[in-house]
């Protein structure tokens, strides 16, 4: 059985060779051609999940950025700015009459 293939294959191969040279550059451009086609399917699913990771990431880095501005926001409120400055620094606001005002000409 092993001999009758291996004469098939042989067989094949000789039949292709014998017709004409046409025939066997056209094999071997549509395997090409199937080969290209399966390298970029690849290369563009490849492309599309690096694209999806990175639509993520602007996603999670947006709702940072977001809660950063509120915290921002809340810490330099001028009521918390005033009330730090009191307890911790025991600074008070000066009186009227200690105030200088510097008029520019």
């Amino acid at each position: 059985m092993q001999n009758q293939s291996d004469n098939l294959a042989k067989m094949i191969v000789l039949d292709i060779w014998e017709s004409g040279r046409i025939p066997l550059i056209l094999l071997v451009l549509i395997f090409s051609t199937a080969m290209g086609v399966v390298f970029m399917t690849h290369h563009t699913r490849q492309s599309i999940t690096e694209k999806d990771h990175a639509l993520i990431e602007r996603e999670r880095l947006d709702n940072e950025w977001r809660n950063l501005l509120l915290e921002e926001t809340s810490l330099a409120e001028h009521s918390r700015v005033q009330s730090i400055a009191k307890q911790e620094l025991e600074m008070k606001r000066p009186d009227s009459d200690k105030e200088v005002v510097i008029s520019l000409p």
